[in-house]
């Protein structure tokens, strides 16, 4: 049956060639699409056969769908009854397998190991050359299920923490100046004032070169012992030069101390407040 066979009839007051259709035809029309009635379903319309498949429990890896089944019944971690939880992964390999069987691969390989520990478990131990109990079958499958379960919890709780964008906004907050600072306005006699000042403090500036002058102790040593051969005594101030100014009048002295320490000269003195008096502490050759 076609679709005018569908459709009513059109009034008498419609004329043909006019593409107006009746109100009726909406009693008839398989869907509206933005408001208008849509009679016949597009032919290029592609559903995925994935798209329609529901998945009751999202699993990232084969071993957290044994610690979803393990942690479910309240089994012993340590202690894993492999025939129950074997039987129930193969289960749920048997689903996936039958729709993606590139995904169902990486739990393949978890279901031949859980085989192989089984396998394992049911041959008669065999004692190590030491004498001790050989280990569990089931101990590195414990080891690598306990080291997942530490950090799925450790992710658990790192995505409970706030996160920006997710659990909070960052503030921001725009403050618009309404008024525009106003700085007060400089007259032409301020200015005048100012570069007058400006000249008056360059004029007190002065520019002062000083020089270094290297003196040393032991040519001023060599200069005391020369002014002290051939005489008797020397009075104390008459080593000095004051017109040679306070730095040689230093090192005059400092030089004049290590003589004395030296022992190259002798400083004596006849009484308190005397004169003091300086000469060889050895007669020269």
């Amino acid at each position: 049956m076609t679709d005018e066979a569908l459709a009513p009839a059109a009034p008498p007051s419609l004329q043909d060639g006019e593409n107006a259709l009746p109100e009726v035809v909406d009693s008839i029309a398989v869907a509206r699409l933005y408001g208008s009635p849509l009679f016949q379903l597009p032919t290029d319309l592609y559903i995925p056969p994935d798209a329609l498949e529901v998945f009751l429990e999202a699993f990232e890896g084969p071993l957290d769908l044994l610690l979803y089944l393990i942690r479910k019944q309240n089994f012993n971690i340590l202690d894993i009854p492999l025939a129950d939880v074997t039987r129930q992964y193969l289960s749920y390999v048997d689903q996936i397998r039958s729709r993606n069987l590139e995904l169902a691969s990486e739990y393949l390989l978890m279901a031949a190991m859980l085989i192989e520990i089984k396998s394992r478990m049911l041959l008669p131990p065999k004692k190590t050359e030491e004498g001790q109990e050989p280990e569990d079958p089931r101990a590195e499958l414990v080891r690598r299920l306990l080291e997942y379960e530490q950090m799925k919890l450790a992710a658990a709780k790192l995505d409970q923490l706030p996160l920006l964008g997710r659990d909070f906004l960052r503030a921001q907050v725009y403050i618009e100046q309404s008024m525009q600072p106003r700085f007060p306005d400089v007259s032409l006699h301020e200015l005048q004032e100012a570069w007058l000042d400006i000249l008056k403090r360059a004029k007190l500036t002065q520019h002062h070169k000083i020089s270094r002058e290297e003196l040393s102790v032991r040519e001023h040593m060599s200069m005391v012992l020369r002014t002290l051969q051939g005489r008797r005594f020397v009075e104390f101030q008459d080593l000095f030069e004051p017109s040679r100014g306070p730095q040689v009048l230093v090192v005059t002295f400092i030089a004049m101390l290590e003589l004395a320490r030296e022992r190259l000269l002798e400083i004596t003195q006849a009484e308190a407040f005397a004169p003091i008096y300086v000469r060889l502490a050895y007669q020269p050759a």
